[in-house]
């Protein structure tokens, strides 16, 4: 065999053992970000169960303070509600004839609408 062909085959063999190399590492760089994204996966997971828990308790909480602010809702509605029905007994007691009119004058509109609908 001439000298070439020695040199040729020797750097073809040399070629061929950096290529096993390089397909060795490449196999290990995907292992290791294979197990990398793993890793992730497991902490974006264990995130995403946080924040859907901590959205439950938040709403578990609200759900606790909705009869609260229902009764004050309510309560307010009462109070408006008094302050009504007191200001038309104030006016029925500053003026009873008006009082009895426009109450005289309603029920008549009123069974005139309930007569039309028969």
């Amino acid at each position: 065999m001439s000298s070439n062909t020695e040199a040729l085959k020797s750097n073809l063999g040399e070629a061929g053992t950096h290529l096993k190399q390089a397909a060795v590492a490449a196999g290990d760089a995907l292992k290791s970000a294979a197990s990398a994204a793993g890793d992730e996966m497991k902490l974006g997971k264990a995130q995403m169960k946080s924040e859907l828990a901590d959205g439950a308790l938040a709403g578990i909480s609200a759900g606790e303070h909705l009869g609260g602010a229902t009764g004050e809702q309510v309560d307010v509605l009462m109070e408006k509600g008094r302050d009504l029905i007191d200001s038309a007994a104030e006016l029925i007691r500053e003026r009873p004839l008006a009082a009895f009119g426009v109450a005289f004058a309603a029920g008549w509109i009123i069974s005139k609408l309930a007569r039309s609908e028969k």
